[in-house]
């Protein structure tokens, strides 16, 4: 009878373990250093901005979208995207890219950009009295 709950218990304590180390574990890293994720070829959420003066590219044979970003240091890497333009990517004011970096690109699987109306206070209408 002990036994059948000492199993039990050891079988729930287990359970627990692997699902806090999973639930721990996250094998995305948030990068905002481009020589950082150019050194590695693991999954980053990468921050910067998006070049304007280098424009963007939409290859529709491939359904690519491709565009320039340089960090808060000044260093550029070209992003490559499966997919189309993300909405409001021209009025962006920062970008966020997940992906890995390879072969001298940054493949992106995600792309969310931060537009800055949004984020704009509304103006305030004075009563004029």
């Amino acid at each position: 009878m002990k036994n059948k709950y000492m199993f039990g218990g050891a079988i729930i304590v287990v359970f627990l373990g692997v699902m806090i180390y999973l639930f721990t574990q996250t094998n995305v890293q948030y990068e905002a250093d481009f020589a950082k994720i150019q050194a590695k070829s693991k999954t980053f959420k990468a921050t910067g901005t998006w070049v304007r003066e280098k424009n963007y590219e939409v290859n529709k044979d491939d359904r690519t979208f491709s565009f320039y970003m340089k960090d808060y240091t000044g260093r550029e890497m070209k992003v490559v995207l499966a997919g189309n333009m993300p909405n409001n990517f021209e009025s962006a004011q920062s970008v966020v890219v997940t992906g890995k970096y390879k072969d001298g690109c940054f493949y992106a699987s995600d792309v969310l950009t931060k537009c800055p109306s949004k984020y704009e206070g509304k103006p305030q209408i004075s009563s004029g009295m």
